[in-house]
């Protein structure tokens, strides 16, 4: 058996290497699921957004609710559109031969995708579609290259391209200046993104900020009881330590008269 798992590690490690280095840059968002208010926005968005064509039909409207401190006539009134009730799932009325007939494919279940692509990823990709005549929808993304996705956040952000400018050298996360002027060092960047002015609703800050808050609230959907279980294990490891104390004693109590 140890075989077999090293035979399976060493033939995975050049796809994880090629994983590793050529994966895109992520810039690490800090998601905070006890921010209700961030989780609150982060759920008007989805319902508005993302709803439409995406479910999370492992999570109820009702538990969402209770747990984001929203009152139900509330969350019926502005976050429900397709009649469904309070203890309904979040599901969509897409029927999945229809979706793959207009997309290709079926637009996936969101419930979980904190979980399988990660909060950096989410940020990230929601971040950096651009402009591409090319591509069936018009856009692309950076991160997930020939998505086949429009860009429903367009009208918040504005119209982002894709082109070159000048950009400042990172070495290990950390700013390079010259050592002799101090002024910072660049270089030509081909791969940077723009967003033209006065095209979207939301300046920069806002926009990023809006889609934090979609991403806290995906996070929590993916885990609504992170929380407690954090609860509980700070409870447990208490007890241990506790424990730990009179098991001590005890051993010495016993081994005292050992020599």
């Amino acid at each position: 058996m140890k075989k077999l798992f090293a035979v399976l590690f060493f033939a995975l490690l050049p796809t994880l290497s090629f994983a590793a280095e050529h994966g895109p840059e992520l810039e690490q968002v800090d998601i905070d699921v006890s921010d209700k208010a961030a989780m609150q926005d982060g759920a008007r968005t989805f319902a508005n957004y993302c709803m439409g064509c995406h479910s999370a039909k492992f999570q109820r409207y009702e538990r969402v609710a209770d747990d984001l401190g929203i009152p139900h006539d509330l969350m019926l009134d502005k976050l429900v559109f397709t009649g469904a009730k309070i203890g309904d799932h979040m599901s969509i009325g897409m029927q999945p031969a229809d979706a793959k007939a207009w997309f290709g494919a079926a637009p996936p279940d969101l419930t979980l995708v904190a979980r399988v692509r990660g909060t950096d990823w989410l940020y990230g990709y929601l971040r950096s579609f651009y402009e591409d005549p090319a591509r069936p929808w018009g856009v692309n993304n950076k991160v997930f290259p020939n998505v086949g996705m429009p860009n429903v956040l367009a009208g918040l952000q504005g119209r982002q391209v894709i082109g070159c400018k000048q950009v400042q050298v990172v070495e290990n996360g950390k700013k390079q200046y010259d050592p002799l002027t101090g002024s910072p060092l660049t270089h030509e960047g081909c791969d940077q993104l723009t967003v033209l002015p006065k095209t979207g609703s939301l300046n920069e800050e806002q926009f990023d900020e809006k889609v934090k808050n979609l991403v806290t609230f995906l996070a929590y959907s993916a885990n609504p009881v992170k929380l407690q279980h954090q609860r509980i294990g700070t409870y447990v490891l208490l007890y241990l330590a506790f424990f730990f104390v009179f098991a001590y004693l005890l051993k010495r109590e016993y081994w005292k008269d050992v020599h």
